[in-house]
Formats: structure tokens, sequence, C-alpha cells
């Protein structure tokens, strides 16, 4: 197992990595939008999913795995009405026929205050 830390997407905020690599498979931690200062913005839920694909965007890099190699996500939304935005943000990082697996759960709360996380496992090779 190597276990991945980047600089280019937020820290941990508890005792777990940003992600594992396993055999030829790489699980991700949930990301939720936390800025370069630290703080969630809550504002926009489109800025906020733009924001958590590009730092999964980092960890798949440094993980030397890449959007077109997901092979599932998972999103949790604490107000499943976001969906629709959500959707749109997420659909836009994957080639159209091409989406990974996945399931969206609505929750009663998040991590900061979050609105959205989403975690991902992708394929090495």
């Amino acid at each position: 197992m190597e276990y991945i830390f980047t600089p280019k997407a937020p820290q941990p905020i508890g005792p777990y990595s940003q992600a594992v690599k396993y055999d030829d498979m790489v699980f991700l931690s949930g990301q939720i939008a936390i800025g370069n200062d630290g703080q969630i913005d809550t504002s926009d839920i489109v800025k906020e999913t733009t924001l958590i694909m590009n730092h999964l965007q980092e960890v798949l890099k440094a993980s030397g795995s890449s959007m077109q190699r997901v092979v599932k996500t998972t999103i949790y939304l604490n107000n499943l009405a976001w969906f629709p935005e959500v959707n749109k943000v997420y659909g836009s990082y994957f080639e159209t026929g091409k989406a990974p697996a996945r399931e969206t759960i609505g929750v009663k709360s998040l991590p900061k205050g979050a609105r959205v996380e989403i975690s991902m496992v992708a394929a090495l090779n």
C-alpha cells in the first residue's frame, strides 16, 4: 500500500489519507470544498462542487491516475435539491457516455458545514 498526500489539495481534517494506492487501484477519501485559507465557502453550490472536483483531480494526478480512470464515485449532499447543479458540474469532468458508476446519498450534515462531499475509486492502469 502507498499513502498519497499532495499539497495541491486540502490536507486531511482528521486521521485519514487523501488517497491510498493498493494493487492497481487508488481509493480517494471524500473531499469537501476547503479553500487555500482552510475555510469553506458555501455561498455557491456550483463553486463548491467545482473546487471539490479540482481537488479530486489533483489527488488523482498525485496518485498516478486521472479522471478518465475513475471507476466509482459517491456523492453526499445535505440537500438533494442541489442535485441538478452538482450533477451538471460533476458531469463536465467526464467524457459523454464514459462516466463512472456512482451513487448520490442525501445526508443530514457534512464536516465543516459543507453541502457536498465526493469520494472516488480509480484504476491506475
